[in-house]
């Protein structure tokens, strides 16, 4: 039996140091075989910083993605390069994008992508939320509404592009497979407060690209299993896209970092 400890939209900047150091203390506490962690990690330039004092201070290996918020205050593709040469340096921290299909246990695999909202449910064009990453991302900072949709559509395919290539791998491999991300690829997937997000947020909360490749491809695959794990909206709720299709979305508040749940895998 082996045992992972998800946590996402940690949002370590607002803690600090010292109660991020105690957070990770509860997390080395419980023994788990590794860390699934969903994004929204820190602000740059903060958020190296803490996947470092990750590393340091927990034994297990760290599988993780990205969030937006990981990108705030510099650019795509800045933080991707620097990813790539962090996990380098480090290498119990895994990034999933650049990363193959890892076995987490016995007929148990893990792929995972960050993921972005790519403005396809919901109303687009009538909706009047602004986000902070349409002003602090340098490659979404300057473009109009019309331009910016265009560069979510492209973010959300690349996404996309990466689920059909790396999960049909996982699953000729796996019975099992875990898909961690942290924009809600389903409308379903989108809670908050308790309820789903409604036609003004969701075109800025989910990436329809990804889900219409994980429903395709499971669809294909009707003996094998695909749990999906998100964050994002801060709301905390379970969808059952398919019966071997489910999300859970991990919810979240801002200085108070929790671990959302420890699975078992392959007993």
């Amino acid at each position: 039996m082996k045992r992972y400890a998800w946590l996402t939209d940690l949002h370590l900047n607002f803690p600090g140091n010292e109660p991020t150091g105690k957070f990770l203390d509860r997390i080395a506490a419980l023994g788990t075989d590794g860390v699934l962690l969903g994004g929204d990690i820190s602000e740059w330039p903060d958020g190296p910083n803490y996947l470092r004092m990750m590393a340091e201070r927990l034994v297990q290996p760290i599988y993780f993605v990205l969030g937006n918020h990981d990108y705030y205050f510099s650019s795509i593709d800045t933080v991707r390069r620097y990813m790539e040469r962090l996990c380098e340096e480090a290498p119990r921290l895994v990034w999933l994008p650049r990363a193959e299909p890892i076995e987490l246990a016995p007929g148990v695999g893990l792929i995972g992508h960050d993921g972005w909202a790519d403005g396809r449910f919901g109303d687009y064009w009538r909706s009047l939320v602004m986000l902070n990453d349409y002003r602090l991302i340098t490659e979404l900072a300057p473009l109009d509404k019309v331009a910016r949709l265009d560069k979510l559509h492209q973010l959300g395919d690349e996404a996309a592009a990466h689920v059909l290539r790396v999960l049909p791998a996982a699953l000729a491999r796996f019975k099992q497979v875990v898909f961690l991300t942290h924009v809600p690829p389903f409308r379903e997937a989108c809670w908050y407060e308790g309820k789903i997000s409604n036609d003004e947020w969701l075109p800025h909360f989910t990436c329809k690209a990804v889900g219409d490749a994980l429903r395709e491809i499971m669809i294909a695959h009707p003996q094998h299993e695909l749990t999906v794990l998100c964050g994002h909206t801060h709301g905390a709720g379970e969808a059952e896209i398919l019966r071997n299709l489910h999300v859970l979305t991990g919810g979240a508040q801002y200085g108070a970092p929790e671990i959302q749940r420890v699975f078992e895998w392959g007993g």
